[in-house]
């Protein structure tokens, strides 16, 4: 017996769009871990070259800028976003 309603049934082409939509957020997906792996690779660049020079290997005032920026173009989860990037870019503090 179906608990659903026949208003709350998706119909066959409901269906078929679901998937297209799903596929295309594997799209997305793909597209942002491929972004956030060379995002890793070029922040851990930047601060072993920092490291080497006899700097620190992160500048705070960057990071607040890039925290920032996420901030004003998603909100407060954005702020977040842009926090764990930056984590997983040079690491906990």
């Amino acid at each position: 017996m179906s608990t659903l309603t026949p208003s709350a049934a998706v119909t066959g082409s409901h269906t078929d769009r679901i998937g297209e939509l799903r596929q295309e957020i594997d799209a997305c997906d793909a597209a942002i871990i491929e972004l956030v792996q060379r995002r890793l690779a070029v922040s851990q660049e930047i601060g072993a070259l920092r490291k080497a020079s006899g700097g620190t290997r992160l500048s705070l005032a960057r990071e607040q800028q890039v925290i920032a920026r996420f901030q004003e173009a998603l909100g407060p989860d954005g702020a977040a976003l842009g926090m764990f990037l930056l984590r997983q870019g040079r690491g906990r503090l």
